[in-house]
């Protein structure tokens, strides 16, 4: 890591997921922090968790981050937060597009007012490659979110909280991925497949969290950071999950791409490219003060998408990822 947390007090939101659980794992493991503190709204993963994981430096804490008293009483004391907290489930989020904006709008409002009023130092916010060219609630409410935890430095002044943003794909065995379905419907011998053409970023959980930690420490403000991770179809990974099985094409769903962006073109003219990532700044940001060393802009029209990626996962890689959850 490029800075030490060992005399940290770190906050995450959503601290029982996916992404939380295996933060805290990390980071316990790298640190430890001074206090860790797992921020949720469900008690009975709280405590599913405290039986697989014990640490002094461990508290727990109930709260939902739409409860914004909640956050400030939490936050108190707190030098870092990571806010994972979201919903993010597409068609659940399209049938209930209120709770959506609740969690993921006015939820990260209240993240960064809770943040702002208690002088936490550093907060990045977790986003997704749903969140460019929205189609569907999920990345629009991603998309959102995003502007305001950039916008949000400009209310910290020079001195005060700084806010950035981790972008990504798909996270491999994470809860809603579709390898667990696949992995499911191989004993079936079919797999449902939407689109053959359609193609995804993918990245592992441990990835996400290194990608998160390291980004902590390199951050300024106002910045968007964007791993370069590799691609592959969905036919390919039906195939390397449940080579003997038959495919059937169901057709493209509702809030669905063919592929994913990103960094979209627009994008792409406040963008630096580093070796093993994009760093997308705000809009009109004077690139030539960046203190990155090695960025370097990138080429007019530019698209970081899932279709034109150099990197690809083979059918073995893809394999040896799913073996290994």
């Amino acid at each position: 890591m490029a800075f030490s947390i060992k005399d940290k007090t770190i906050l995450i939101t959503g601290g029982t997921g996916s992404f939380g659980k295996k933060c805290v794992e990390l980071l316990i493991k790298k640190g430890p922090p001074s206090k860790l503190i797992v921020f949720s709204r469900d008690e009975l993963k709280q405590y599913e968790m405290q039986q697989q994981l014990s640490h002094p430096c461990l508290r727990f804490f109930i709260g939902d981050v739409r409860d914004r008293d909640r956050l400030y009483r939490a936050m108190r004391g707190v030098d870092i937060v990571i806010h994972a907290a979201a919903l993010k489930q597409i068609p659940a989020t399209e049938y209930n597009p209120f709770e959506a904006v609740k969690t993921n709008i006015l939820g990260g409002v209240n993240v960064i007012d809770a943040a702002l009023d208690t002088g936490v130092e550093q907060v990045i916010a977790l986003s997704t490659d749903k969140a460019v060219s929205p189609v569907n609630l999920y990345g629009a409410t991603k998309l959102c979110a995003e502007k305001l935890f950039v916008q949000g430095n400009s209310y910290s002044g020079a001195d005060g909280t700084r806010f950035s943003c981790v972008r990504y794909g798909n996270v491999v065995g994470s809860r809603g991925s579709v390898i667990p379905l696949f992995l499911q419907q191989k004993s079936k011998g079919t797999i449902t497949v939407t689109d053959e053409r359609m193609t995804r970023f993918w990245i592992t959980l441990e990835q996400g969290v290194e990608f998160v930690l390291r980004c902590l420490g390199i951050m300024n403000g106002g910045e968007i950071f964007v791993p370069k991770i590799p691609s592959t179809t969905i036919t390919a990974l039906a195939t390397a999950i449940a080579p003997e099985a038959a495919i059937k094409f169901t057709g493209i769903r509702p809030g669905e791409k063919i592929h994913e962006i990103l960094v979209s073109s627009d994008e792409s003219r406040h963008t630096l490219e580093l070796e093993d990532m994009f760093v997308i700044h705000p809009a009109g940001a004077d690139l030539s003060q960046t203190e990155l060393k090695g960025s370097r802009p990138l080429a007019e029209g530019f698209q970081y998408d899932s279709e034109n990626n150099k990197e690809w996962l083979s059918i073995e890689e893809v394999q040896g990822i799913v073996a290994a959850l």
